[in-house]
């Protein structure tokens, strides 16, 4: 007869999402985890089969809870034009809270693609898809914001604000003005298309 689960699921991905986070996927010990989570070894092996499979737990926890709620209002039925505008003062208001995980160890996934973990083909997908989903939320931002712009000038607006968002969040951990210069870059960009009309 298998052992009745005494812990919350959810609770368990995201104290161990905060490890990960901050630490990387290798440099996230099982010590660590386990102390983050309250779980023994064998019961994260029970629970999510390994270590790699607490990450993917992690990752799909972390773009439900952290990711997609910023992006909704650029992925909503109807996207206001101020949507992309918002985001981005929303994130670089994020990367100035000092003392939050946004703001001391910048984007979970973008980490895992500069670390060992990205060679990982089922990793290298989901950040991958990841970064495809930023760039159509923003499209739809741009397209809003702009909507009789042309589809070339749009996609590299649209490139623009993605690249720059990535290289904030790979940057805040290390140099915050640089991060917060690159959101910057991007509404300075949407005003001056503003200003061109």
């Amino acid at each position: 007869m298998g052992r009745t689960q005494q812990f919350d699921t959810a609770e368990v991905v995201r104290a161990a999402r905060e490890v990960f986070w901050v630490n990387g996927y290798e440099a996230s010990s099982l010590p660590a985890l386990e102390t983050a989570t309250g779980l023994k070894r064998s019961s994260i092996y029970h629970a999510f089969g390994s270590k790699h499979g607490l990450f993917e737990a992690v990752i799909e926890s972390y773009l439900n809870e952290v990711i997609r709620p910023r992006l909704a209002p650029l992925v909503a039925a109807e996207v206001e034009a101020d949507a992309l505008e918002n985001y981005l003062t929303g994130l670089r208001a994020a990367l100035l809270r000092t003392g939050t995980t946004a703001a001391t160890s910048g984007c979970l996934l973008v980490n895992a693609a500069g670390a060992p973990i990205s060679q990982d083909a089922a990793v290298a997908s989901v950040i991958a898809a990841y970064r495809a989903e930023l760039s159509a939320a923003f499209a739809n931002g741009v397209a809003a914001r702009f909507p009789s712009l042309a589809n070339a000038q749009a996609d590299v607006l649209t490139a623009a604000c993605t690249g720059l968002v990535i290289a904030a969040v790979a940057l805040v951990r290390v140099t915050p003005e640089a991060a917060v210069g690159s959101v910057d870059a991007a509404l300075a960009l949407i005003e001056e298309r503003a200003v061109q009309g």
